[in-house]
């Protein structure tokens, strides 16, 4: 059989709980062929969207902790250049678009809680959840542990973690409207029209028109005495304490395996892709216990990322367009400094405002998959208990809403559970 026909082929029966590829691995000058002008856009177009809205995330996030401009640095330098490389080595391997990134809703749960944790703290919690995102890979347990919380409850404690960036869209537009006005609205005129959205994504086009509003309004404000643009990460010891492992390491874990690896790999199902999930659960695992060293929130399989990779092009060469985005995200992550110095520069209702449109899609699913049919009352008190700011044995609330909306469920929505059981 040729090669060309066997980049089609799903990968080969697992060896123990890993997924082989399928086939060896494919020489320089057949991925060089692979490449083409489809897949070199669609490369640049999911590294520009991951460039754009979620670093106003991490941002946003930092600033809640009033972590350093080195700290930031170390944190992007980490989710861009490891991730960049773990997204060639898969991709290259198992021939088919797998953009690593980092948890969104993982990020901004750690912005939450940041308010009552220390940094060394967080980062222990970090480097537990990669060592036991890993040992459920291993063990071959990923469906299980997706299928072992009600996805309604999940997503019901994902939209209270990112309500907040929501209020905060509206807070801007009240506080800074020069700014925050001109973002909004080119994002809903994209949005409205599909020729639109396919022309300019409405997260890259808000970016863009904000950056001129920043400008027009003499707001951005550049720091004095930055002394590099090239990275130089910082290795940060991590601190182990109960109260960061009980409130952050479950609800990680949880938002990598089941909500961010489980939308990935959807997404690249539906293009036609049998992403290989065991290996995809591992590798986030192993690269979250590397990235903590850096101070870089857990690693993941992206699915808005992978979206834009297989929008368009030949299924069998769509992996080119992942090389396109893991090179060029590489390429951001070395110059980590310089891109910080930037972001910091624009004011906070260009972050704020940004960020927050860029959680605005995933907010909606959350709400409509945590309301849309089952375990209703579970979502509703998982979700009110999540934005509760409640922080009790100092652990923060998102951990608590997921026990009471299981708890609340399991008392009233009895059905549900036997119908899930039953299907």
């Amino acid at each position: 059989m040729s090669e060309s026909a066997t980049t089609t082929h799903p990968p080969s029966p697992m060896v123990g709980m890993i997924e082989r590829p399928p086939g060896p691995v494919l020489r320089p000058r057949r991925v060089l062929q692979d490449f083409g002008g489809t897949y070199l856009v669609n490369g640049v177009v999911g590294l520009i969207f991951s460039a754009s809205g979620p670093v106003a995330i991490i941002l946003a996030a930092g600033a809640a902790g009033h972590l350093s401009a080195a700290q930031l640095s170390s944190w992007i330098f980490g989710v861009f250049v490891l991730n960049g490389i773990l997204t060639m080595i898969t991709s290259w391997v198992y021939r088919m678009p797998l953009a690593f990134a980092w948890t969104i809703p993982g990020t901004v749960l750690v912005g939450s809680s940041l308010g009552h944790l220390s940094w060394p703290e967080v980062l222990g919690a970090f480097l537990v959840t990669g060592a036991l995102i890993t040992l459920i890979g291993v063990t071959g347990q990923v469906g299980h542990v997706m299928a072992a919380l009600p996805q309604p409850i999940v997503m019901a404690m994902v939209a209270g973690v990112f309500l907040h960036f929501g209020v905060d869209i509206v807070k801007s537009v009240g506080g800074d409207p020069a700014i925050a006005i001109p973002i909004v609205v080119v994002f809903f005129v994209l949005q409205s029209h599909a020729v639109l959205r396919r022309w300019m994504p409405p997260i890259i086009g808000a970016f863009l028109v904000g950056a001129i509003a920043v400008a027009v309004t003499g707001s951005f404000q550049p720091q004095s005495g930055s002394t590099t643009w090239f990275a130089a990460p910082v290795l940060q010891a991590p601190e182990f304490s109960l109260r960061a492992m009980l409130e952050l390491v479950v609800p990680l874990a949880i938002t990598v395996i089941v909500v961010q690896n489980g939308q990935g790999v959807a997404i690249l199902q539906v293009a036609g892709h049998r992403p290989p999930v065991n290996a995809v659960t591992i590798a986030a695992g192993v690269w979250s216990m590397l990235a903590s060293a850096f101070g870089a929130v857990s690693s993941c399989l992206a699915g808005p990322t992978n979206a834009l990779l297989v929008a368009s092009g030949e299924r069998q060469r769509q992996y080119t367009a992942a090389l396109t985005f893991g090179i060029l995200a590489v390429g951001v992550g070395l110059f980590a400094p310089a891109f910080v110095d930037l972001m910091l520069a624009m004011p906070a209702a260009f972050i704020a405002t940004v960020g927050g449109l860029a959680l605005l899609g995933a907010l909606q699913n959350a709400f409509r998959a945590a309301f849309e049919a089952r375990f209703t009352m579970g979502a509703l008190v998982t979700f009110l208990v999540s934005i509760s700011e409640l922080d009790f044995l100092n652990i923060g609330a998102a951990f608590w809403g997921l026990i009471a909306g299981v708890a609340v469920s399991f008392l009233v929505e009895r059905d549900d559970f036997r119908a899930r059981r039953a299907g």
